[in-house]
């Protein structure tokens, strides 16, 4: 089965977007100058062995280019205050997945959608 092993933002500042990701979810973002001069953001989502994926960040090339990531957090309430203080916003409130766990849809502060996810089998 296909599993999900790199993601990009796209962001219209790169210092805000570094900003927001790196201040709620501690992700580092590290700029990278290849060969040719050509620019890219390595981010990196956390250490072995629960890092998750790493991926990137890139200027936005496109009006309305967007991606969606879901990101597993230990409680979708205590997220909800972290990305709105840091400058998100909600876009679908929490909501049970009868079950299976919680989820809430927000937009960051480049305009792009996100989702944070939240295990729990009681969730009704």
């Amino acid at each position: 089965m296909p599993r999900v092993v790199h993601f990009e933002v796209y962001a219209d500042d790169m210092d805000r977007a570094s900003k927001f990701y790196g201040d709620v979810f501690g992700w580092t973002v590290n700029k990278w100058e290849g060969d040719g001069g050509a620019v890219y953001w390595l981010v990196d989502t956390g250490e072995d062995p629960a890092q998750g994926i790493n991926g990137g960040m890139v200027p936005r090339q496109a009006p309305g280019a967007v991606t969606t990531v879901m990101l597993d957090v230990p409680t979708v309430d205590e997220y909800v205050e972290k990305i709105t203080a840091g400058g998100g916003t909600v876009t679908v409130p929490k909501f049970a997945v009868p079950g299976v766990g919680y989820a809430a849809y927000f937009t960051d502060t480049e305009g792009n959608p996100f989702g944070i996810f939240e295990d729990n089998s009681e969730a009704a």
